[in-house]
């Protein structure tokens, strides 16, 4: 998938988790909405494997659940930068990176299968 295509899904994804769950997270506008998802795959490219790698004996001893809470401090971290884009507390990003990551993917393979469904 290229990247303007998981950029453009993780701003939808955003969008709709905003509309649907504004206790979670919400947006001001779709422009928030796209510097959010730039920045969320910014910081998932660089910072996450440090932060996995340095807590990797913590995640071993927990089977992989400290993962979400490494995304959850993605999703804050993103929140703290971007003015427009909010998440609510700690335990909201852990949740609203948790239905991110469903959201995203549901949206990707929506897009795939059409995808597939036109060339068949």
């Amino acid at each position: 998938m290229t990247f303007l295509v998981r950029l453009l899904t993780n701003m939808v994804a955003i969008l709709l988790i905003a509309y649907f769950l504004p206790a979670i997270m919400w947006v001001d506008s779709w422009w928030e909405a796209l510097a959010a998802a730039f920045l969320l795959g910014v910081v998932n490219t660089i910072l996450r494997p440090i932060l996995i790698f340095f807590t990797l004996p913590l995640t071993l001893l927990t089977f992989g659940l400290f993962l979400l809470v490494i995304n959850g401090l993605m999703l804050w971290l993103v929140a703290a930068f971007v003015k427009g884009f909010y998440v609510n507390g700690f335990w909201g990003s852990v949740l609203g990176a948790i239905l991110l990551s469903i959201v995203s993917w549901l949206l990707a393979s929506l897009l795939q299968s059409l995808k597939v469904g036109e060339k068949g």
